[in-house]
């Protein structure tokens, strides 16, 4: 999928189809939307008459036109945005997505959008191209049929008047933190079976060798060393064993304070049974989701790696399976932290939770 950005001439875009930005109750005869209704011989004008388009937020509308001279789509997708003072940067990624999801349902390729915001070149950018990406996301990765093979292949961003720097600039951000967000969801949906606590890290180091970040793996025998005891007690009725992420992100020239670290913690416990206390068996499937913590920090890592902050970062996942065992930890256990503070596990909550206090 690729992103790229033009300054003018948004209808001059070699593309298949054009994406605008409509606001709410706005009329054909008003500005960028009037050349448009000009160029689709007033059907605009028509569909807002007829009241088959109002502009409301999420709102589509396609016209069908037959290019002329230096236009190569043949299709105009109006897309509603709702009240023109309450839209901004942060609304793009919505309205780019909008536009893909449909046109990705009418097996589009490529499309150039106007998105008609005021805010910077660099934000509007950013969250158009990050919304192109996320928005293509499936959760068909297992699927053997009936599986979505669509995909936009391109997009064009038009904002006038921009300077190519900043638009190449906020494509970029957009690229990086869309294609984390997309490697977060991916993490988040494996099924327990595959991403176990050392599949987790496996992936980790492999993100970490591809975007430049150190990556650190602690095993059982060194986190046991350490004294890990709290985090050692949930996994101990496992056959997988336990793993410590520890990702860190060194910026070639630093502005923070000397010591100074941002630290990054995620839960990444991929299958919690409840242990010995075991959840009820009604949405257990759901549990697989209680490494998303970690998986947002790994994720997250990879963003701010791609990005490169003027600050260090470090990001930490407790990759675990919390399973019922004859080893597993049972309520009344008192287990170590590494701090040296013990621990008693008294007993599990409505969810299956861990209800732990001072011994």
């Amino acid at each position: 999928m690729k992103v790229q950005g033009i300054t003018a001439n948004f209808t001059d875009a070699n593309v298949d189809a054009l994406a605008v930005a409509v606001f709410k109750g706005e009329k054909a005869a008003s500005g960028v939307i009037k050349d448009l209704d000009k160029l689709t011989g007033g059907l605009i004008a028509a569909v807002i008459k007829n009241e088959e388009f109002k502009g409301d937020k999420g709102e589509t509308a396609l016209i069908r036109f037959a290019p002329k001279g230096t236009v190569k789509a043949s299709r105009l997708l109006l897309v509603g945005v709702g009240e023109q003072k309450d839209y901004g940067s942060s609304d793009i990624a919505g309205v780019s997505g909008t536009a893909t999801r449909f046109l990705r349902a009418r097996n589009i390729k490529t499309f150039a959008l106007l998105p008609r915001c005021e805010a910077s070149a660099v934000e509007v950018a950013q969250n158009a191209a990050q919304g192109f990406i996320t928005s293509q996301f499936e959760l068909d990765k297992y699927k053997t049929k009936d599986k979505n093979d669509k995909v936009v292949t391109g997009m064009t961003v038009c904002i006038d008047g921009a300077k190519p720097a900043d638009l190449k600039n906020g494509i970029a951000r957009g690229q990086a933190i869309g294609e984390s967000m997309n490697f977060t969801r991916d993490l988040a949906n494996e099924p327990p079976n595959i991403l176990h606590p050392t599949e987790m890290a496996k992936r980790a180091q492999a993100m970490a060798k591809e975007t430049g970040l150190k990556c650190e793996i602690l095993d059982e025998a060194k986190m046991t060393k350490l004294g890990m005891g709290s985090l050692m007690s949930v996994s101990i009725g496992s056959e997988q064993p336990a793993k410590m992420i520890v990702l860190k992100y060194t910026p070639a020239k630093s502005t923070a304070k000397k010591g100074e670290v941002l630290a990054l913690v995620g839960k990444g416990i991929t299958f919690d049974t409840g242990g010995i206390s075991l959840k009820p068996g009604e949405g257990m499937d759901a549990m697989k989701y209680d490494m998303s913590g970690g998986a947002t920090v790994l994720g997250t890592m990879r963003a701010i790696a791609l990005l490169k902050p003027s600050v260090p970062v470090i990001g930490i996942v407790a990759a675990v399976e919390n399973m019922p065992d004859g080893k597993a930890s049972r309520p009344s256990d008192v287990v170590t932290a590494m701090n040296g503070k013990t621990i008693e596990i008294l007993n599990t909550d409505a969810e299956g939770r861990l209800i732990l206090a001072d011994a």
